[in-house]
């Protein structure tokens, strides 16, 4: 039996197989470095990023739309679903949009506890932002230590509206009820211990070696390019432009409020996370000032303590549980508000606020109905997002996924 030698096999590579082949890589849609539903594809060389292609979608929600066929009152709670990280910053820029085609002026009380919850939500949009930056770059204590105090705050909206995450807080010309005398105590806790806490964050992670040298220069993007792009908020005041909404159009009784607008160079990681770590010390002393002006004025004026809502909302303002109980007037007047049978008139208007990632604004249309007639939502995620791909291409993956942590992408925002 003659026995088969094996047959040696000669292959010659072509030049063209001979040169580097990339590779594609699927950043998302479900994974936990995009912290959010949205895909990156990518074209990596190794580890550098030579191209990406965003994708966005994937929980689109129609939340405009759904609005168009809802009443003024159940928009709210379509709101703070957008940005949940800071959820009463979206229900006060509605509220403030209804109130400016109705024409209502709110007192200062109703504006300084405003103010009191909007900064209180910039403060809990910011740790998740930075704190989720430093777990990015292989930090996880500061994330565990700065959500104890995510928590407080969390358990200060629930005193004023009962929910926590996605809060429904307010109505149109106030507020549905008076404030308790359990916020002001867990208001006042949170005051005096938070500063403490974002201190030592701060040490953490401020001059730590290796987290500057993870987040400086990564994921740059400049001022020009940035204001091109429609950028608002933290990520352009990372760049060295001071514009933000509370004072270029002040709202809420902001002129009266005496803070700085802190701003960045070159607009990396790293100024992204020092102007946030700044707005709140910035967002701290304006609660205090807040504190201080309601404290005031109730001592100037007593009568002031009952009031949480615009004299002029009357006919808008939900009655009180107990009432809505026990008295069939009341009974009537909630379901005729809460069906939507409020006169609104005619009119067009835009109204923004100082998002916690950016200026957030309302476009409304009514046409008298009990509906918008059309109602858009300018979410500043869907706008710089857009200029993700010019910041990552060129860089590491491991800078991608900080880059784009320090964006603060939301997905219930990005994909309204």
């Amino acid at each position: 039996m003659t026995e088969v030698q094996p047959q040696q096999h000669h292959i010659k590579l072509s030049e063209e197989s001979l040169q580097k082949q990339t590779t594609t890589l699927n950043l998302g849609p479900t994974h936990p470095a995009t912290h959010g539903v949205f895909q990156n594809i990518m074209e990596i060389d190794g580890e550098r990023v030579l191209k990406t292609v965003p994708t966005i979608g994937y929980i689109h929600r129609a939340f405009e739309k759904i609005a168009e066929r809802r009443p003024y009152y159940q928009i709210t709670t379509l709101t703070d679903r957008l940005n949940y990280c800071s959820s009463p910053i979206n229900n006060m820029g509605w509220h403030l949009t209804v109130e400016k085609l109705l024409n209502i002026k709110t007192p200062k009380r109703v504006d300084y506890h405003r103010i009191i919850l909007m900064e209180l939500a910039r403060i809990a949009d910011h740790l998740v932002c930075n704190s989720v930056v430093a777990v990015d770059t292989g930090a996880l204590t500061g994330f565990t230590y700065v959500f104890q105090y995510r928590e407080k705050i969390y358990e200060v909206f629930e005193e004023v509206c009962g929910s926590r995450l996605t809060t429904n807080i307010g109505r149109v010309g106030g507020f549905e009820r008076n404030f308790s005398a359990a916020f002001y105590q867990k208001l006042h806790a949170f005051m005096e211990t938070f500063p403490k806490a974002m201190k030592e964050f701060e040490n953490l992670l401020n001059r730590n070696r290796i987290f500057m040298e993870r987040c400086i220069g990564a994921g740059p993007i400049s001022a020009e390019r940035a204001v091109n792009y429609g950028f608002t908020g933290p990520n352009l005041r990372a760049t060295g432009v001071d514009y933000d909404v509370r004072v270029a159009t002040p709202y809420c009784s902001y002129e009266e409020f005496d803070f700085k607008i802190p701003t960045g160079t070159v607009g990396d990681v790293y100024d992204r996370y020092m102007v946030r770590n700044d707005e709140i010390w910035e967002s701290v002393s304006i609660i205090k000032q807040a504190i201080e002006k309601i404290a005031k004025l109730e001592k100037e004026f007593p009568e002031q303590k009952d009031i949480f809502y615009a004299p002029e909302a009357d006919h808008y303002h939900i009655p009180p549980k107990e009432d809505v109980y026990t008295k069939m007037e009341a009974l009537i007047f909630h379901f005729k508000i809460i069906m939507g049978e409020i006169d609104v008139p005619p009119g067009e208007v835009y109204q923004a606020v100082e998002g916690g990632n950016g200026e957030l604004g309302f476009y409304l249309v009514s046409d008298g109905g009990r509906t918008p007639y059309r109602l858009h939502f300018r979410r500043p995620c869907f706008i710089y997002y857009q200029a993700y791909p010019e910041m990552v291409e060129g860089g590491l993956l491991s800078d991608a996924v900080i880059a784009l942590s320090s964006l603060n992408v939301i997905a219930g925002e990005l994909d309204a």
